[in-house]
């Protein structure tokens, strides 16, 4: 399991209550993105990409993409999952109508990303690292038959059919020859450059 503040929440409740508790640890992205070749010990601080709306576009995430790559760190980036969703007008008319699921995909990640970077630039406050000729990793369905591993740039990433979800982007600092020879045999191999996914 990967360790979330709710997972602390609910062991204080259960301890507070007097119950027992047996934490069961599973396979999560943080530990099998390895499967793409870049060696754990090179990535530093996690982001999470959310969806945007019309009104809701933070940014945040492509700051903490800027520092670790400053530092000549991988990111992590963890795409948005829309589970069990309500549309406002339900929400506010108390319906238990749910949205359809939805899934970020690689592709819709990397757009917000470069929307962030040509915004900054607008702004006269450009990154000095990251761009649209950045590295990256995109992965699917890691763990199963249909997993799939991309790379290119990140202006590029989006091109690779990456399939059904779930997907994860890896925005990369500078390769090690081991992860660089890595990549070249084992991404793409399996995909054509398409407008899929």
């Amino acid at each position: 399991m990967r360790w979330a503040t709710t997972h602390s929440d609910i062991i204080i409740r259960a301890l507070e209550l007097g119950l027992n508790y047996k934490v069961v640890h599973n396979a999560s992205i943080i530990n099998t993105i390895g499967c793409c070749g870049l060696q754990l010990y090179h990535f530093g601080e996690t982001v999470s990409i959310p969806f945007w709306t019309e009104t809701w576009k933070p940014q945040s995430f492509v700051d903490k993409i800027e520092q670790n790559l400053a530092c000549k760190l991988h990111t992590l980036c963890l795409l948005d999952i829309k589970m069990k969703e309500q549309s406002i007008e339900n929400l506010m008319r108390g319906r238990q109508v749910f949205e359809p699921p939805r899934y970020m995909s690689v592709r819709q990640a990397a757009e917000q990303v470069l929307q962030v970077i040509e915004t900054r630039a607008a702004e006269g406050n450009p990154l000095k690292c990251l761009s649209g000729n950045t590295r990256c990793v995109g992965v699917s369905r890691v763990g199963a038959d249909s997993q799939t591993i991309a790379t290119d740039t990140l202006a590029g990433i989006g091109r690779w059919g990456l399939g059904e979800p779930l997907h994860s982007l890896v925005i990369t600092g500078p390769l090690h020859p081991l992860e660089e020879k890595f990549l070249s045999l084992v991404a793409n191999a399996s995909l054509s450059s398409s407008s899929q996914s």
